[in-house]
């Protein structure tokens, strides 16, 4: 009976927990969201400007992140660096679901012949190496970031498009798909009035995933010095710069650092919320 009692008085409590992280997290998300739009902008530094007095300097009242080594302030190259690389994210999860859901939608959907086929690329996708397609990328698409990124959209669609499939063979012997196809809808109205809207929570779900998953892709990509690259900046370009003189200059690594830290922990709050409150509609439809 006790056991039963803290089960019970356990789950509001979670519950309550998971609320809280959940205000937090889209508090913090906002706040740099906001910081990155508006920050440069009212500061009295541009992202080039040479302050030739504070040179790797620590942080001060005229400069709230210190220098880099030439004296461009530190905020100010946050700031942009946040832009670029949400910038990006967006971008590329954007792409991701233009070409994701409507691959998936209509592989389960058709099935057969046809599923396998279009699955069977997606295999072979898979199978590729990460970097040599970046590699290739950049030659074909040269150093402009947000083509670059597009492209790698093209690439994070592959779990959506399995994703999407899986739910769209849960629901393509549905009662309403079938009362569809007997009053003569043709699949492409099929599959765009009635299979993609009923998959589309799992879609969301999982494209508050795929953001910091890019956000990691282009810091890596820009830490290797393939993406984004002089006089733009981002996430990646910063922690690199600041990773070859943490010793010396820590903080050009730390505002960066904790800055990405904190949004890639956001977004994942957000998509397990999300993920959590719909498998609590699915379990409980009535009482939500």
């Amino acid at each position: 009976m006790m056991l039963h009692l803290n089960k019970d008085t356990a789950r509001p409590n979670n519950k309550r927990k998971m609320r809280r992280s959940t205000r937090v997290s889209i508090i913090l998300l906002s706040i740099i969201v906001i910081a990155a739009i508006i920050g440069p902008e009212l500061s009295n530094w541009q992202p080039e400007d040479i302050d030739w007095d504070a040179m790797e300097q620590g942080p001060s009242l005229a400069h709230p992140f210190g220098t880099d080594l030439v004296g461009r302030d530190l905020f100010v190259r946050t700031m942009i660096g946040a832009r670029t690389s949400l910038t990006i994210a967006v971008i590329a999860t954007f792409v991701s679901l233009i070409i994701g859901v409507p691959w998936g939608a209509f592989a389960g959907y058709l099935g057969g012949r046809v599923d396998q086929f279009m699955m069977r690329i997606v295999d072979v996708l898979y199978g590729l190496p990460f970097i040599l397609l970046v590699i290739l990328l950049v030659v074909l698409f040269g150093r402009n970031p947000y083509l670059l990124f597009a492209a790698l959209g093209a690439i994070f669609w592959l779990d959506l498009a399995r994703i999407v499939r899986g739910q769209t063979l849960s629901i393509r012997q549905a009662l309403f798909i079938e009362a569809s196809r007997s009053l003569g809808a043709h699949t492409g109205q099929i599959v765009w009035r009635h299979i993609i809207p009923n998959v589309i929570g799992p879609v969301i779900v999982y494209a508050t995933i795929t953001l910091p998953s890019v956000i990691l892709a282009e810091s890596f990509i820009s830490f290797l010095g393939l993406g984004v690259q002089e006089p733009n900046t981002s996430w990646g370009v910063l922690i690199a710069d600041g990773t070859a003189t943490i010793e010396s200059s820590p903080w050009m690594l730390i505002f960066p650092g904790v800055l990405l830290v904190t949004t890639l922990w956001c977004c994942n709050t957000l998509g397990d919320r999300l993920s959590d409150h719909r498998d609590e509609i699915q379990r409980n439809p009535v009482n939500l």
